[in-house]
């Protein structure tokens, strides 16, 4: 039986509205912020105390590779100018914030992640594994999570609302937009553009759906020793329209995709913050 995502949708459209729209909804209570260190994008969500979204900010960014922060400065100034930012269109002070670490990190990493978000005046009260972000959106307590960010995908099993396995593959949005260039003959920059232009999406599908179907068969893998009844897929590079359409024809059992993927483990994130 598939999993009603009304709610979760709802509210994920909702905060994309408010980034979009630099508009802010009224709170309760206090503020906690959700900070999602991205391969492709630096994502801040605000929820107050109902874990409703009340702001948000996103950026472009290439200061983080799968999971490691490979520019601290520029990491600590971009999520300092978002943090400001945010504070502007408020009126207050964000304080209370929480972290999130992709499946199969080091230690040393998840340290490095932890010290931006406090380098840039945030006083660090949680930091969530990014599946158990993900699925506090989701509203779920059973299935996979697959997370496909810019350089990797995440693949966690759910069962009884605990993590029973992580993996973590290196192959992301990064990979399809080498595949594009390789294609176009054009360098990075210019396929990247491609990519996440709507309007070439019907033309850019086809080229990169050998990336997906790849990303599927790792995903099989996977379920092959931890059987699911449905796949739930979020993050950034899997915004296209056939990409659950892909995977549900590899996979063979209910792919669901929520409203705005990239916006999911963000606000995950800050739902699961403690202040």
């Amino acid at each position: 039986m598939s999993h009603d995502m009304t709610a979760c949708n709802d509210t994920l459209l909702e905060f994309e509205r408010l980034i979009e729209e630099h508009q802010n909804n009224p709170w309760t209570g206090t503020l906690r912020t959700g900070v999602d260190l991205g391969t492709a994008n630096i994502v801040l969500a605000v929820v107050d105390e109902e874990n409703r979204p009340v702001a948000g900010i996103t950026y472009p960014s290439t200061v983080v590779r799968d999971g490691v922060v490979v520019d601290y400065m520029g990491a600590v100034r971009t999520v300092t100018r978002l943090k400001a930012e945010l504070e502007d269109q408020l009126g207050v002070t964000l304080d209370a914030a929480g972290c999130a670490i992709p499946p199969g990190i080091v230690s040393g990493s998840v340290k490095a992640i932890g010290n931006v978000v406090e380098s840039a005046g945030f006083r660090l009260t949680s930091t969530v594994d990014e599946p158990t972000a993900a699925a506090s959106v989701l509203g779920i307590t059973d299935g996979a999570v697959v997370d496909v960010g810019g350089g990797t995908t995440g693949i966690s099993i759910l069962k009884d609302g605990k993590v029973i396995f992580v993996d973590d593959e290196p192959t992301g949005g990064t990979h399809m937009t080498l595949v594009l260039a390789g294609f176009h003959g054009c360098d990075t920059k210019e396929a990247e553009l491609m990519k996440r232009d709507p309007a070439q999406e019907h033309s850019v599908f086809p080229v990169i759906k050998p990336v997906v179907e790849k990303m599927a068969a790792i995903v099989k893998r996977c379920l092959d020793k931890y059987p699911v009844d449905t796949v739930y897929v979020v993050g950034g590079a899997c915004c296209f329209t056939d990409f659950e359409t892909t995977f549900q024809k590899f996979l063979e059992i209910p792919v669901m995709k929520p409203a705005a993927p990239l916006l999911v483990t963000p606000l995950g994130i800050a739902m699961n913050c403690t202040d």
